[in-house]
């Protein structure tokens, strides 16, 4: 009997499967398409301390292999979170993990106790890609030592599992890494959405109303891989591997460079179902090989870098 278990530092999972935060609501929307006891996880939509309406339309724009997003974090608030959304959360059929972002380190701690202190959520996601008010709008992610402020601030206010999601608009993503699991991650996420825009050529103007946004999609999927190879080095905690993942080699990809677990994002939109062919096709695969358990892939293909070259890639 092939096992699809995984632990994501302290949190058990029955599939290695999560719904990337955003891209899956809470559930309700795909329960009468998907048999949910097959997810390993949800993550929930970030929330804020107050609330906020996000950005000007258009909020999407589709890309060759990818789609550009700037949402905004739109969210009712911590406060109306808690008090109406939280309570309809009750018996879910996989854990829930929730999602904070915030603009200083204050609002972080806030709305991660707030989050966790509710039995509904099993762990708490730190999305660390916002702009920090208190250092012109420098992103938390981008910044080794804010980073980790934000981690350490967080980590007093709850014991359970804290699930960090990187950055890939970086020079060094293992740096961050590192410092980010000194200061008390019990997991990361690798990676969040990849800075991008694009023009409309007829109206010479920004498609997007924010101007700029976050790629996702199979567009991004070997820049994903990559960071998570270079970050399963230099960490010793579990790496939810995300980005672009659409089929069973896609999330094999994953697991190989060091991943423990997969999150599942765009490709929801497309086909609810994503979450169970993963799953079904991860299982066909250990089987087919003999092999007991996904815990015993996790990182097989990660022999490291061997020189400058192999680090800045092949120029041709």
């Amino acid at each position: 009997m092939v096992s699809l278990e995984t632990d994501i530092g302290g949190l058990r999972l029955s599939h290695p499967t999560l719904m990337g935060s955003g891209c899956y609501g809470s559930g309700d929307e795909f329960a009468p398409f998907v048999d949910q006891t097959a997810i390993g996880a949800i993550v929930l939509k970030s929330v804020t301390r107050l609330p906020r309406l996000g950005n000007p339309t258009p909020r999407l724009v589709r890309t060759p292999a990818g789609m550009l997003n700037a949402i905004g974090l739109q969210n009712p608030g911590i406060d109306w979170y808690v008090e109406r959304e939280l309570p309809k959360y009750a018996g879910r059929a996989c854990p829930l993990v929730g999602s904070v972002a915030g603009f200083s380190v204050d609002d972080y701690a806030y709305v991660c106790e707030r989050l966790a202190a509710d039995d509904a959520i099993a762990a708490v996601e730190l999305n660390i890609s916002c702009p920090n008010v208190a250092s012109e709008g420098e992103t938390f992610a981008c910044d080794p030592a804010l980073a980790a402020k934000v981690v350490k601030t967080a980590r007093t206010t709850t014991d359970k599992p804290l699930i960090v999601k990187l950055s890939p608009n970086v020079t060094d993503i293992a740096a961050v890494a590192v410092e980010v699991e000194s200061a008390g991650a019990d997991a990361l996420a690798v990676i969040n959405t990849v800075r991008g825009m694009g023009i409309d050529v007829e109206t010479w103007r920004p498609r997007l109303g924010n101007v700029t946004g976050g790629l996702s999609g199979p567009a991004i999927r070997p820049i994903a891989v990559l960071a998570v190879y270079e970050v399963a080095r230099a960490v010793t905690i579990p790496i939810v591997g995300q980005g672009g993942i659409e089929t069973v080699t896609d999330a094999l990809e994953f697991f190989l460079a060091g991943a423990a677990a997969v999150a599942i994002g765009t490709a929801n939109f497309t086909d609810p179902r994503t979450p169970e062919r993963i799953a079904n096709g991860l299982r066909d695969y250990l089987q087919q090989r003999g092999i007991a358990s996904i815990r015993e892939i996790v990182g097989k293909a990660n022999v490291g870098l061997a020189d400058a070259h192999e680090y800045e890639g092949d120029e041709g």
